[in-house]
């Protein structure tokens, strides 16, 4: 098994999976010095998905994929290719672009480039799943961190957004489950975690496990804009502040495919936030 993304939030815990499971793993790294954070029982390649050719020397003699698109999208083609080659089945990290709540239906660059990448997936006639995970719980450490770690109060625009952060290990859970077990080709499943909160309730939760209150401000888009410069594209900051703005008033997306794929129910964002508690306070 193949497992490009490999030192990412989901990537690196897809890999401690498919090891639990005795699967033979190999773990794709955008760099060498990368592989230091690698665990000693997956065979680490280096590789770039912008340079389709550095691939093949990882992909020689792989059954099977766990796609993470990290690139531009010009050698997107080049790449699906490649893997069609060699595997036979290929799960790949998609988004929620195709669900009908509003949240998922704002102009989205990385939406249109994973709607792409999925037509060319299905155009080779690998046995393919997609997997759509929503909002990930961990963006909450990028987010509202710096502010709580500082004793500050979380300054962040509309707050009454509702999502249902997942927890990544779910989603790495459910990739590795659909990679190395049949019954899967085929499935189309949007990943979120078991409720749905707003982002004001989120920062409360967290507060609740630290034990102690953290205050929440309303920023105002414009803001939001100015403290992102030169820190995200103006196209993301767009999409994100589009798809809170719709979300205002409205229950998240709930699904239970999580549960369904692996027979435990989704972690919620306290158990999330318990976890990583020391993120909070100390650093990540």
């Amino acid at each position: 098994m193949l497992v490009t993304g490999a030192t990412g939030r989901v990537g690196r815990v897809v890999i401690d999976q498919l090891l639990d499971a005795g699967v033979p793993v190999r773990a794709l790294a955008h760099r060498s010095e990368m592989a230091s954070t690698l665990p000693a029982k997956a065979e680490v390649f280096t590789g770039d998905l912008t340079v389709p050719e550095s691939l093949d020397p990882a992909l020689s003699g792989v059954g099977a994929a766990f796609l993470v698109w990290t690139a531009p999208p010009q050698t997107a083609a080049a790449v699906v290719e490649r893997l069609a080659s060699h595997a036979r089945r290929i799960v790949f990290l998609s988004s929620p672009h195709r669900t009908p709540h509003p949240f998922f239906q704002q102009p989205n660059p990385m939406a249109v480039l994973h709607a792409d990448i999925e037509r060319l997936i299905a155009a080779t006639g690998l046995e393919s799943t997609i997997i759509r995970p929503g909002m990930l719980a961990s963006n909450s450490l990028a987010w509202w961190a710096p502010a709580i770690r500082a004793g500050e109060v979380v300054r962040w625009p509309y707050g009454a957004a509702e999502s249902a952060p997942v927890d990544e290990r779910d989603v790495a859970a459910v990739a590795a489950r659909t990679l190395y077990r049949d019954g899967y080709i085929g499935g189309d499943y949007v990943l979120t975690g078991p409720e749905s909160l707003t982002q004001a309730e989120q920062v409360d939760v967290i507060g609740d496990v630290l034990g102690r209150r953290i205050d929440f401000e309303e920023m105002t888009p414009d803001e939001f804009r100015s403290l992102s410069e030169g820190t995200a594209p103006s196209s993301v900051v767009d999409m994100l502040l589009s798809a809170w703005s719709a979300a205002v008033g409205k229950p998240a997306y709930v699904t239970t495919a999580v549960a369904d794929i692996l027979g435990t129910a989704p972690r919620t964002f306290s158990q999330w936030a318990v976890d990583h508690a020391k993120a909070f306070t100390e650093g990540a």
